[in-house]
């Protein structure tokens, strides 16, 4: 399965509406707490509420297996984020009964999102994939896929294959970037370049397919204006959603080698905070921002402690742009990168 590259990028798809993103400019949409949540999101597209289940499908990463690397990028843990569900012998359906019992009874939800998140959930065959997205689409309730992958870990085969399933219920594909900064991206051993995400990006949406960007703020050796330079280089992309969150270390990482050797200092609440709100004013309005910080295991989290406070980061987010009277999309057509 060979990736995509730049070129492959041209005349070889075919343009069709994303299916599934959010209005584009110029259309009615409800934006809550000064930003585009994805609450709000999928209760206009669907009427109700909708919960994510995240699974694990037993997947790698061409950072871990050889292909680019074996240790992961410097942040990622062993379980890449993942609950460690294949592991422990749970199919997908398994997985997602499970989770359906469990937010129904929190949250009153009817209808799911299946999340593959673990590792690259399109590093594999496209036969082992179209078997772990069918698995997870009949089951009953299912009404999304949301799959989590790497831009240098799509082909045209995969990308086809994705398109078929978004014909059928709702597909996002969620690219990890982290950074536009390619020296950044080589120092956390990221193994890929901008050039790749904006590839898989385009020949995504091409497909009608709406893409999330993950970012971290706070990488070692970024600045504030790294992260308004990403939030711009996103908005000119034209992804439909974001995934936001500070740089948290995690135990077993190279990162806590780092921090611990005194190379590294985690940016505090109030940095946080204020970067996160730039890059909020710079998204387009109608983007979905899907995540505004992360949530660390407990047992896992180094530092900073910050981060096991999520209510209280988003409140502080909330506060920081009412306090500069300012949302989402305030500069985002006012400076060019």
């Amino acid at each position: 399965m060979r990736p995509l590259a730049w070129a492959d990028v041209d005349a070889k798809v075919t343009r069709r509406p994303i299916i599934g993103a959010p209005p584009r400019a110029g259309q009615p949409f409800f934006m809550a707490d000064r930003y585009r949540d994805l609450n709000s999101y999928l209760r206009e597209r669907f009427g109700c509420r909708v919960q994510k289940i995240t699974l694990d499908a037993g997947l790698t990463c061409p950072n871990r297996d050889g292909a680019k690397g074996t240790g992961g990028c410097i942040y990622c843990n062993a379980r890449g984020s993942g609950t460690g569900a294949h592991g422990r012998g749970l199919s997908i359906r398994e997985q997602l009964e499970a989770g359906k019992a469990a937010v129904a009874r929190r949250y009153g939800a009817g209808r799911f999102i299946a999340y593959f998140q673990s590792f690259s959930n399109t590093y594999a065959p496209p036969a082992r994939l179209r078997a772990l997205y069918e698995e997870a689409a009949s089951v009953p309730g299912v009404a999304a896929l949301f799959i989590g992958t790497r831009p240098d870990c799509v082909s045209e085969e995969v990308l086809d294959l994705l398109a078929e399933f978004s014909r059928r219920l709702l597909v996002w594909v969620e690219y990890g970037l982290q950074t536009a900064n390619e020296k950044t991206l080589a120092a956390i051993g990221r193994g890929h370049g901008l050039k790749e995400f904006l590839a898989a990006t385009a020949a995504t949406r091409a497909r009608g397919i709406p893409v999330c960007a993950h970012i971290i703020l706070g990488l070692p050796g970024e600045t504030r204006e790294d992260a308004r330079r990403t939030a711009r280089i996103l908005a000119q992309a034209g992804v439909e959603g974001v995934k936001i969150h500070s740089l948290y270390i995690v135990r077993g990482t190279a990162m806590e080698e780092l921090y611990r050797r005194g190379g590294y200092r985690p940016l505090s609440r109030e940095e946080y905070v204020s970067w996160a709100a730039d890059v909020i004013e710079r998204l387009p309005p109608e983007v979905v921002i899907q995540r505004l910080t992360g949530d660390p295991h407990p047992a896992e989290l180094v530092a900073p402690a910050w981060c096991r406070d999520k209510a209280a980061v988003l409140a502080a987010i909330r506060g920081e742009l009412a306090r500069r009277e300012s949302r989402q999309g305030t500069f985002a057509h006012a400076e060019a990168d």
